[in-house]
């Protein structure tokens, strides 16, 4: 795992999710790796709300309350963003450099999860103002 800060270390996320109930955006193409995280924030004490959108371009919909994403009772503007960075047609990077480029949104914490420690990647998450880069575990690895 590389990030800035610890995450998970004595709970610090979730202790900052369950004291707010704030609502969590997973930005992610593939449901294992959603189940997965999912699990993570709930063996963390997390039970907060989480939506789920499966492309980029829907999570920028999302942020933005277009479409179906209008009502926000039912669609809460996210307090944390937890982002694939490898997905079809808008990659978290392009996710990323949207999110930093809105004011409005680009207070919201994002945190970049992929299956590649890559430098270069984290590096370039890092310089566009990702939050935390985390690795995500592989086939067999505990969650």
């Amino acid at each position: 795992m590389v990030s800035r800060a610890p995450l998970h270390e004595n709970g610090l996320l979730a202790n900052w999710l369950v004291d707010r109930k704030l609502t969590v955006l997973m930005v992610e193409d593939n449901t294992d790796d959603v189940l997965l995280l999912k699990k993570a924030l709930t063996r963390q004490g997390a039970n907060n709300p989480v939506q789920v959108v499966n492309d980029g371009a829907e999570g920028i919909r999302y942020l933005q309350a277009e479409g179906r994403y209008a009502d926000r009772l039912k669609f809460p503007f996210p307090s944390v963003i937890f982002c694939d960075l490898k997905m079809p047609q808008m990659d978290g990077f392009d996710v990323l450099h949207w999110l930093r480029t809105h004011p409005e949104c680009s207070v919201v914490p994002l945190i970049i999860l992929s299956a590649f420690k890559e430098d270069a990647d984290i590096k370039k998450a890092y310089q566009m103002g990702a939050n935390a880069y985390l690795v995500k575990p592989h086939i067999g690895d505990k969650c």
